[in-house]
């Protein structure tokens, strides 16, 4: 066990007593922060699961239309309107704080869509074919923005964690132990104190 050099006098005493309460309630706000983090990192999980599985779903529909239109409208004809189509829209990433993580969120502007290409040269399936695949691009931004918030929780929860056990492992049995040392060598002393008193009494 190691051996602390604090000087068993009443005023570390008091010093230790503050560090140690300093200490517990430095404990108890890291280990809300930590139940407020996994509670909204498990919610976030979800959340992209979910998410996931529209995508999924949304490629797997797509998907069978485009082959449908491909049949219908040869490829050749399907990759020349394809490339007449609008790029990737804008967006802008900001912040949000979640306590005192910064989270980030992609803010755009979700438009109806408009056929940039003659209707003429295609049929109803590579209209919704195009529909699905727009659709889709707007759950990969919003799957992007919640694992990225996703990670971010998680290293904060490692953090909060480290710093949880370093008070409940470390700090809080140290200060308990010199609380307790010096107080039983205060109570060595008050006991000689008190016997000596009562020798130089009785001589009298």
């Amino acid at each position: 066990m190691a051996v602390y050099k604090m000087t068993p006098t009443k005023a570390n005493l008091m010093k230790a007593k503050s560090s140690l309460e300093f200490s517990k309630k430095g404990y108890d706000l890291l280990d809300k922060k930590r139940t407020v983090l996994i509670r909204e990192m498990m919610a976030l999980i979800d959340e992209a699961n979910k998410i996931e599985e529209e995508i999924n779903e949304g490629f797997k529909e797509a998907y069978e239309k485009l082959k449908y239109a491909n049949i219908t409208m040869g490829s050749e004809n399907i990759e020349e309107i394809a490339m007449s189509l609008g790029k990737e829209e804008e967006f802008e990433i900001l912040f949000k704080s979640v306590m005192g993580v910064e989270i980030p969120y992609i803010k755009y502007e979700e438009r109806p869509f408009s056929a940039e290409y003659g209707f003429f040269r295609t049929n109803p399936t590579f209209d919704m074919a195009v529909l699905n695949f727009i659709k889709i691009r707007y759950l990969v931004y919003k799957l992007a923005e919640i694992e990225n918030s996703i990670y971010k929780l998680a290293m904060e929860i490692k953090k909060t964690q480290k710093r949880a056990n370093a008070l409940e492992k470390i700090q809080i049995p140290k200060y308990t132990r010199e609380i307790k040392s010096i107080q039983e060598v205060l109570e060595e002393k008050e006991r000689e104190d008190f016997f000596r008193l009562k020798r130089v009494k009785g001589k009298k």
